[in-house]
């Protein structure tokens, strides 16, 4: 698939906001169907996931405290007619160590988001059999 770029958005989330719940609600306003999402700053009691195959499901894990966002890269597609961000990101702790997996949930303390729409066909999240929902797109 090709795309085009569409409008950029650069703008920082309100303390206290939950992340993932403001950038579904800011790409729906917006009407961003698909896009690529990056960040920084941190996030206070994030919950991060790691897919386990096996039982195809996300192994939840809870942080407590608060993480630097070093890094946040995802994207944003269709999900159930709706705009839907998968993101994942590594968060580090207050002695360095860094943990990382797919963004479950987490509270902003700081936020700095850059959103780039892209403009082509549209892309859908489906149910597949491994559990996960993923694009139709194969190369």
């Amino acid at each position: 698939m090709r795309f085009s770029r569409g409008r950029n958005f650069l703008f920082r989330i309100p303390e206290g906001e939950e992340l993932l719940k403001f950038i579904n609600e800011f790409a729906k306003k917006n009407n961003v169907l698909i896009g690529t999402v990056s960040a920084i700053g941190s996030l206070k009691n994030p919950k991060i996931g790691y897919f386990d195959e096996e039982a195809r499901e996300y192994k939840v894990i809870e942080l407590t405290g608060t993480y630097e966002l070093v890094s946040l890269a995802g994207n944003i597609s269709l999900k159930d007619g709706e705009p839907f961000a998968h993101i994942h990101v590594a968060l580090g702790d207050s002695d360095g160590m860094l943990y990382g997996g797919h963004l479950v949930e987490g509270e902003v303390f700081v936020a700095e988001i850059f959103i780039q729409e892209l403009l082509g066909e549209l892309l859908e999240r489906k149910p597949k059999e491994n559990g996960l929902a993923l694009w139709d797109v194969e190369v």
